[in-house]
Parts: C-alpha cells; sequence; structure tokens
C-alpha cells in the first residue's frame, strides 16, 4: 500500500477531474503490475496496474488507495476489470465518496467472490483525494489559501513593497502547490498592485507544460487590458459583479462571467460553483487580503498554506494577509487541523485544513 500511495501522489495535479490513484498487483510476495491514475479519458490506476501484470493478475492482490469504480464514465468499471483479470484479493485503502460509487464497487467485487479489505493507508488517502472528495459531495471545488507573512505579520511593507518576503525556496514550493492546482485565484486589488503572472513555473522561471486556470475576482471590471496574466500561457476567468462591468472587459481576451453579490461585489459562493460546474476540483486563492478576508468570513476556505518568514516589517498601515470581518472573540476564531510544519531556507510553511465547528 505505500508503494501505491507513492504512486498516487506522484499523479497529483495531472489526473483532474479524477482523483489521484495508485494501483500495486502483487503475486507471491512480489510487484507484478503498478499503475497511477492518468489524465481524465485515460487509463485509471487499476487498469494500468493490471495491463502491465498481464495474466500474472489471475490469483493475485491488488492494492488500490481508491475504492474501484462500478459506473462508466470516460472509462469503463474498473471492477468489471479486476474481476475479468482473475484478482483474488483487493486491498483499498477508502471508499470513494462519489455517489455513483460508494460501496458499489467494492460489492461488486465481494459477489464476484474476490476478497475485500479496506481501511490501510486511509488517511493519507483520504487526503490525497480530498478535492476530488469535495467536488462530488457539494459540487464546490477544495479552496486552499496561500499566503506569506512577515514575522510580525505582515504581506508588505506600508509602501506596498512586497517582493520578496519569503526565501526563493519557498517561492519554489508556491509554484508547486499551482502546478498541483485546477485553477489559481487572485484579486483585483492584487492584479494591479503587482501585475502578477499567476502561471506555473519551473527552477528557471519557464512556464510549466500545465497550466491551471487563472480567476480573478474584478467587481467593477478593473483589470488593466495589458495586464501579464492575460498574455500568459493558459486560461484566464475573469469573475466581475454585474453585466455592466463585464461589457466593459469585452476585448480583454479572456473570458468574463457575472456573478453578483451583495453591495456591488462578485458572489463568491456563485464563482466557487461556476469552478465546480467546470470541474475544477482545487483552488488555490494566493490573496490579497481583502479576497482571503471575504472567502473566510464565508467559510468557504478548507486548506491554509501559511508562509512565514523571519523578517519584521512593522507599520501600522502595513496590510495583513487576511483582511474582512474577522471574528469577535478567540471562541469563534478558525482554527486548523492536521497541521504540518515545513521548513523552505530560513521560513517555515504550516499547512492545515480547516476545523468545521
Amino acid at each position: 500500500m505505500n508503494r501505491a500511495l507513492a504512486l498516487a501522489r506522484s499523479a497529483v495535479g495531472r489526473t483532474s477531474p479524477n482523483p489521484p490513484v495508485g494501483a500495486v498487483v502483487v503475486l507471491d510476495g512480489r510487484i507484478v503490475g503498478e499503475g497511477a491514475t492518468q489524465p481524465a479519458g485515460e487509463a485509471h490506476a487499476e487498469v494500468g496496474a493490471l495491463r502491465q501484470a498481464g495474466e500474472l493478475a489471475r490469483g493475485a492482490t491488488l492494492y488500490v488507495t481508491l475504492e474501484p469504480c462500478a459506473h462508466y464514465g470516460r472509462t469503463p468499471p474498473c471492477a468489471r476489470a479486476i474481476i475479468e483479470a482473475g484478482v483474488a484479493e483487493v486491498r483499498a485503502a477508502v471508499v470513494d465518496p462519489n455517489p455513483l460509487v460508494e460501496g458499489r464497487g467494492l460489492e461488486m467485487l465481494r459477489q464476484a467472490g474476490i476478497r475485500v479489505e479496506v481501511g490501510e493507508g486511509a488517511a493519507e488517502a483520504e487526503e490525497l483525494i480530498a478535492p476530488h472528495a469535495k467536488l462530488v459531495t457539494t459540487g464546490l471545488p477544495l479552496v486552499t489559501a496561500k499566503f506569506a507573512v512577515s514575522l510580525d505579520g505582515k504581506i508588505a511593507t506600508r509602501a506596498g513593497d512586497s517582493k520578496w518576503i519569503t526565501s526563493e525556496e519557498s517561492r519554489r514550493y508556491a509554484h508547486e502547490l499551482r502546478s498541483r492546482s485546477d485553477a489559481v485565484m487572485a484579486g483585483i486589488g492584487t492584479v494591479l498592485a503587482d501585475d502578477p503572472q499567476l502561471t506555473a513555473r519551473d527552477g528557471g522561471g519557464a512556464p510549466l507544460p500545465r497550466q491551471p486556470l487563472r480567476v480573478i475576482v474584478d467587481s467593477a471590471g478593473r483589470i488593466p487590458q495589458g495586464a501579464a496574466l492575460v498574455r500568459q500561457p493558459g486560461q484566464t476567468l475573469v469573475a466581475v459583479a454585474s453585466e455592466g462591468a463585464r461589457a466593459k472587459l469585452d476585448s480583454l481576451g479572456a473570458e468574463v462571467v457575472a456573478a453578483e453579490g451583495s453591495g456591488g461585489r462578485v458572489g463568491l459562493k456563485a464563482v466557487m460553483a461556476e469552478l465546480g460546474r467546470r470541474e475544477i476540483t482545487c483552488v488555490l486563492v494566493e490573496g490579497g487580503g481583502r479576497l482571503l478576508g471575504s472567502l473566510f468570513d464565508e467559510g468557504l476556505v478548507d486548506r491554509v498554506v501559511g508562509f512565514v518568514a523571519p523578517v519584521v516589517i512593522g507599520g501600522e498601515s502595513a496590510p495583513s494577509a487576511v483582511g474582512g470581518v474577522g471574528v469577535g472573540s478567540m471562541w469563534d476564531a478558525l482554527r486548523l487541523k492536521n497541521v504540518s510544519v515545513r521548513r523552505f531556507g530560513d521560513d517555515v510553511a504550516v499547512t492545515g485544513a480547516v476545523r468545521r465547528k
């Protein structure tokens, strides 16, 4: 199962809207086939492992990080392929939360006389399929808030200078996070202040082959015609608050959608629902503070990645990472679970899932 989980990890960022899954076929204590989920429409992990095993799959044990599917989607059901291959036992890490599956694949295997065990490696497997689970159960993508702050909690100086708070190692990891995401979101304030590219780039600064969808929240349609992110490889979606704002951006060169919220602002829940309809499973939100604050206030954030650099900026007017209304008491403060801490040079990155009350 450890090998199956490693294969699943290797597929993160290139399987959407399908979840990253790893599968290993074992016969007489020896791995005879292995596979990982391929891009949508291509082979699932189980099928890849069975193909590699060939006739050696008969009588073997299949380790897989997610319950094999039992329905026809872009590809035929994996449970049927497992039965036809003559596999004797299946050990799955977790049950698929997709209502189209949700135990049906395992039941199909049991009815065919295959031994089934569930639970080994469940914690890591659930983490790997979290975006998939969020989309298939709610219709919404999993939202990760990412920000970088100084030791005193600032994201820029009082003059607005933010380059660079964190180290090169931290910024490299931030690009890795982008490359794993289906979409990267930013507010119009960040675009106007920094003119970011919002692309996933390698260590040399070159764009990676797969780019996340760039989503800009721009209530009044203020994004400049020459904005750097519009000229980059990949697609850009601009969410505005009205049809009038949408008309202002007709010649921008990006897709523009109207999502009206209250007070003349973009309706963030409507934007997330639209992304869910487009089978976007995970969104990385990179700022600024107003957008992040609104997402936290509306309960739309699922995960947090916060980089902290050992620098002190100071200044009462220097901006912080999360704006919005916030909470009135510490009792109501948002707290994280499953927290991990990693070092990147002299920086630390704190990652965790939002603890729902």
